[in-house]
């Protein structure tokens, strides 16, 4: 993507989201590059319900979802219009902030990768910091991550159009719509980069589907184990065309690693409770879905018998 290429910042909004679009939208107009066009998908929630809760109607093409779309739906009818129209995409949540220079460093990194995100700040519901971020470990790249983990978020990441068009469409069954995007562009051998600043603010409250700060309960343990295991389950289910044969490998070996860990943990409650105290102590790295199978932890679930 070139400097003046056609960028896309694409968002989703919900009803329940209202309360926190006027702060989205707030650092959406304060972005230091406004060379943008803004795409928004309607999910259950009215144009002039939009235009209510900001005293404004913004400028941008909208996309209204389907009667019983799937979230999954929703994003692949706006994305599949953007890929055509635009050069890059910068995807956001409409319950999030913007930092001035999100769309600008985007941009930047696109310049020289395929996928690019950036580290998240961590705040509370009203908007304070909770003293954390979501990025890349120190001395890691997205290779040390992917693809038993994430970082690339709906909130925090980019495409260029000719690799995000690769990895459509999206299952309509897929629950975690960001990992399965960027681990098919990964799988296609996508250049990947990752920004250490943290250029959006990442609102913790109780609709976030994926949690990274501890302490972790068995609860959360066992419920993330089914979205884990469900994603690289669409993932086997949908083939990509000209995947690397060493990256599908370690899918495959990472499924079944999974697979064993729900079978050995996840339903042994005995042996459930002494992973999540000892995933505690152990203090993960915060990236999605690192409570789930954590590598220093193995012992936990290659070294015990199977629950009759």
């Amino acid at each position: 993507m070139t400097a003046h290429g056609t960028l896309a910042l694409y968002a989703a909004v919900y009803a329940g989201v209202e309360r926190f679009l006027p702060a989205w939208y707030a650092s959406v107009q304060r972005q230091t590059d406004t060379d943008f066009q803004l795409w928004i998908s309607l999910d259950g929630l009215e144009i002039e319900a939009v235009e209510e809760t900001l005293g404004t109607l913004p400028p941008a093409t909208w996309v209204p979802a389907r009667a019983g779309d799937t979230p999954a739906q929703v994003r692949q009818g706006a994305l599949a219009r953007i890929v055509e129209h635009c050069d890059a995409v910068v995807l956001v949540d409409s319950d999030d902030v913007l930092h001035p220079t999100r769309v600008a460093a985007a941009r930047q990194s696109l310049g020289d990768s395929d996928v690019t995100g950036c580290a998240l700040r961590l705040v509370d519901e009203d908007g304070r910091p909770l003293g954390s971020s979501l990025g890349l470990p120190p001395d890691a790249g997205p290779a040390d991550v992917l693809p038993r983990h994430n970082v690339y978020g709906l909130s925090n990441s980019a495409f260029r159009s000719d690799v995000l068009g690769r990895c459509l469409p999206i299952p309509a069954e897929a629950a975690l719509v960001d990992w399965y995007l960027v681990t098919r562009a990964w799988l296609c051998g996508a250049r990947l980069d990752f920004d250490p600043v943290a250029r959006m603010d990442y609102r913790q409250h109780g609709a976030n589907m994926a949690r990274t700060r501890l302490p972790f309960s068995p609860d959360r343990v066992r419920s993330d184990t089914e979205l884990v295991r469900g994603h690289f389950q669409i993932l086997g289910d949908h083939p990509l065309a000209g995947a690397l044969p060493d990256r599908l490998a370690r899918v495959r070996e990472v499924t079944a690693d999974i697979e064993s860990f729900y079978r050995r943990v996840a339903l042994d409650e005995d042996n459930l409770e002494r992973y999540v105290m000892a995933l505690n102590a152990a203090a993960p790295a915060p990236l999605w879905w690192s409570c789930v199978a954590y590598p220093a932890l193995r012992h936990l679930w290659t070294t015990r018998k199977e629950p009759s």
